[in-house]
């Protein structure tokens, strides 16, 4: 079972239990604050308990060993995932992302430290040579949060995102893995 260990947070495979609370955070808790922020101009369907349950299941690994989401636990409590997904398989190059549902663990740190372990694992366990990430320009946290751990913006598309009737920008942000290496190598 993959468990990367921060000084914050935990990642690792999901539980049976793990599983159950965060079909409860994606589906059943009442405000969703969540939603508001990740990706909310995409209608999602409600998965059936039983299907979410099966999208940990080890066939969803992109690589031998490599799941395509990973469980963010805090204070032993499953909170959150980190994910990604393919964009390209001939260029190496996936999609990356991270929720928090809980939002007593928001602007703590959290976030920051579990996005970082998850795109170093990646980057660590794959031949992957570039992990980016797509937001609007609403979500001012997630922008924050993969500039401090070395992504750079690579593209704006002006008015691409409607959020509560207004337009917002979509916002992709990316790193190579040399210019991962190159920050580990800083930070030793």
């Amino acid at each position: 079972m993959i468990k990367l260990i921060g000084k914050k947070v935990l990642l690792r495979e999901a539980t049976q239990e793990d599983a159950n609370t965060l079909y409860y955070w994606k589906y059943e808790e009442k405000k969703q604050e969540a939603k508001k922020w990740n990706a909310p101009y995409i209608l999602e369907e409600r998965l059936t308990k039983e299907k979410y349950m099966n999208s940990f299941d080890k066939e969803h690994e992109l690589f031998p060993d490599v799941p395509q989401l990973l469980a963010v636990i805090i204070d032993e409590k499953a909170v959150g995932t980190v994910s990604c997904y393919w964009v390209d398989k001939y260029t190496d190059w996936m999609e990356t992302g991270i929720v928090i549902y809980d939002s007593d663990y928001w602007s703590g740190g959290y976030g920051t430290e579990a996005y970082g372990m998850w795109i170093n694992f990646l980057f660590e366990f794959t031949s992957l040579h570039r992990l980016g990430m797509s937001t609007w320009s609403g979500n001012i946290r997630m922008i924050k949060t993969a500039a401090k751990i070395g992504m750079k913006e690579e593209a704006r598309i002006r008015e691409a995102r409607i959020v509560n009737g207004e337009y917002f920008d979509s916002v992709k942000m990316g790193i190579l893995r040399r210019e991962w290496n190159n920050r580990m190598k800083q930070k030793l």
